[in-house]
């Protein structure tokens, strides 16, 4: 009896160390998924949160003021910097140029004008070189009215007239000294035209030069102001001396671009017009060059 009861204590022991062994590996396994979730919640993030419903925005949440990326609301601030007032281009411009710039370009512009309609007004046909008077001229030579033909060309203002009538008070010396007195006579009337003339083309030269001169001094002021300004000077200041650079050199090349190109124009007309008048004053005394110096009198 103690050889069966020793077998049969033996596997009840065993048997209930199995049933022991079996109930923590199942209680293990049960627990083990809760485990890992929780440290996997705890490596990789936060524990979800449970977000309710979104509440619907308030009366007063529309009229918030937006705020912007450097964190200034859009709405009314007593800081913010007030409006810019509208200004013209004419303002801008006299701002720009200012008093003494305003005056002188003004007074360049007035005496442009008007030399450019005095010389006009200089350079025509029936100033330097006249048609009828050349017809008429002709016409008492033909007739041997000398005499007449003088004093015709004497009472004429134009070029050709004073040629004609100081040829005529020197033919009684000579066709020669006739062709002298004409030819100094031409180039005096030519050299008042070119000193008309010139005044064009001085404005033409000085524009530009002023409108540099008003550069350099708005770039100066412009600098001035970075340098007493900081690291941070206001760009309306830097502006105002820029402008001034450009609007006086837009000015000076508007002034000197017409002076130039009128003085050009008038020139070659002027030129020209002495040449005829050259080469009809030589056309009409032509008729006394085989006269010798006694037979030349007048009349």
């Amino acid at each position: 009896m103690m050889r069966l009861a020793e077998p049969l204590a033996s596997r009840t022991w065993l048997f209930t160390v199995g049933i022991v062994l079996a109930s923590l590996v199942f209680a293990g396994s049960s627990f083990t998924p809760t485990f890992a979730q929780d440290d996997a919640m705890a490596e990789f993030g936060d524990d979800p949160v449970d977000e309710g419903p979104a509440e619907p925005a308030g009366p007063g949440a529309a009229e918030q003021p937006e705020v912007d990326a450097a964190g200034n609301a859009n709405g009314n601030d007593a800081n913010a910097a007030p409006p810019a007032t509208d200004q013209s281009l004419l303002e801008w411009v006299f701002d720009s140029l200012g008093v003494t710039y305003l005056i002188v370009f003004l007074a360049l512009s007035v005496t442009l004008v008007s030399l450019f309609v005095m010389n006009m007004l200089a350079a025509r046909r029936d100033t330097l070189c006249p048609t009828e008077l050349v017809e008429e001229f002709s016409q008492r030579l033909a007739a041997n009215d000398n005499q007449g033909a003088y004093d015709l060309a004497k009472a004429d203002e134009s070029v050709l007239g004073q040629v004609l009538a100081a040829g005529l008070a020197k033919v009684s010396k000579g066709y020669n000294k006739a062709l002298e007195a004409m030819q100094e006579v031409g180039e005096e009337e030519s050299m008042k035209l070119e000193h008309r003339l010139s005044y064009m083309a001085l404005i033409g030269n000085l524009s530009p030069m002023i409108g540099l001169f008003g550069t350099v001094q708005g770039m100066i002021s412009s600098f001035q102001v970075i340098a007493l300004g900081g690291s941070t000077p206001k760009p309306s200041d830097l502006a105002a001396g820029i402008s001034t650079a450009l609007f006086t050199t837009l000015v000076g090349l508007a002034v000197a671009i017409p002076a130039i190109a009128a003085y050009n124009i008038l020139r070659n007309r002027v030129a020209r017009l002495l040449l005829e008048v050259g080469v009809e004053s030589e056309n009409l005394m032509s008729k006394f060059e085989d006269m010798s110096p006694k037979s030349g009198a007048r009349g």
